[in-house]
């Protein structure tokens, strides 16, 4: 039995299934609708492959950037690292600090100040000058040999910077300075308590400016930081980072420099000459008199 011809442009679900097949088996006249659509079909399909292609290009570029600057595996092993630490310099702190500082470093009364947001600057000081632990309470702290040793110091400096936070240890060279500039600068902050070359002095109720002879420059930056004692805070909006380490050059160079001409007479400027003046001076003028009037 044989198909019927249909007709060309008979609509493509009228057709006999023969007719179909062939249809669907035949490619489109060129200009014809057929061919636009097929066009337009095939140019819709090629955009989305495009577009997912460079969707999956991109998304790998992204993560192979952020795998570079962020390593995951190294941001993981600081937190851990930093934890531990954390965790060590607590039990430092409940061991040597909580009496006078209290169980959650908010100070307690009479004994000891708050630790919260004083920073790892203020710990490196006083721990490191072995300031801290206190071994008694007095009019002030003493300078003594450290009790903690550097690990530990550096323990309990990460328990109470994460505590509030604070002002932290500078790096680099901290005699990176201007000379001429940090001995203006010291003589104008500094001389009337520690003396214009850094030989300390004596300050009301029983207390003292230290002397600078013994100090490394992380300890007197720290100092600058921290503002122990009756020393203000010199923050980097008083002295900045760079005036700070000029300072430091000024007294570390006035500590190495060698006395022309003589005995320095402990360098504190006029008293010791006007001693040194009146009793060998007057002295050796006495001894003349004396000598003439002998001889009279």
């Amino acid at each position: 039995m044989s198909t019927p011809n249909a007709p060309s442009d008979a609509p493509l679900d009228e057709l006999p299934g023969p007719a179909r097949r062939s249809r669907l088996g035949r490619r489109p006249a060129a200009g014809s609708p057929a061919a636009a659509a097929l066009a337009r079909r095939r140019s819709k399909r090629r955009r989305r492959l495009t577009n997912a292609a460079g969707l999956v290009v991109g998304l790998g570029l992204m993560g192979a950037l952020y795998t570079t600057i962020v390593p995951g595996a190294s941001a993981a092993g600081d937190t851990g690292t930093a934890s531990t630490a954390e965790a060590a310099g607590q039990a430092i702190y409940n061991r040597t600090c909580i009496t006078c500082h209290g169980a959650n470093l908010e100070g307690v009364p009479q004994r000891g100040p708050s630790l919260i947001g004083v920073g790892e600057a203020a710990v490196y000081f006083q721990v490191h000058t072995g300031r801290m632990p206190l071994a008694q309470q007095g009019a002030q702290a003493v300078e003594k040999p450290p009790v903690l040793s550097e690990s530990e110091i550096d323990q309990l400096m990460a328990y109470v910077q994460a505590h509030g936070g604070g002002p932290t240890l500078p790096s680099g060279d901290l005699r990176d300075g201007d000379l001429a500039e940090g001995g203006e600068l010291f003589r104008l902050n500094c001389s009337s308590c520690h003396n214009f070359v850094g030989e300390g002095g004596a300050l009301s109720s029983g207390k003292a400016a230290p002397s600078l002879l013994r100090a490394d420059d992380m300890t007197i930056y720290t100092a600058m930081l921290s503002g122990p004692e009756n020393m203000p805070v010199f923050g980097d909006n008083q002295l900045t980072p760079e005036q700070k380490r000029s300072i430091i050059d000024y007294v570390q160079t006035i500590k190495a420099q060698a006395d022309p001409g003589g005995a320095g007479v402990g360098r504190i400027g006029p008293v010791s000459e006007g001693l040194v003046i009146w009793v060998v001076g007057i002295g050796i003028m006495m001894f003349v008199v004396f000598w003439i009037g002998s001889k009279a």
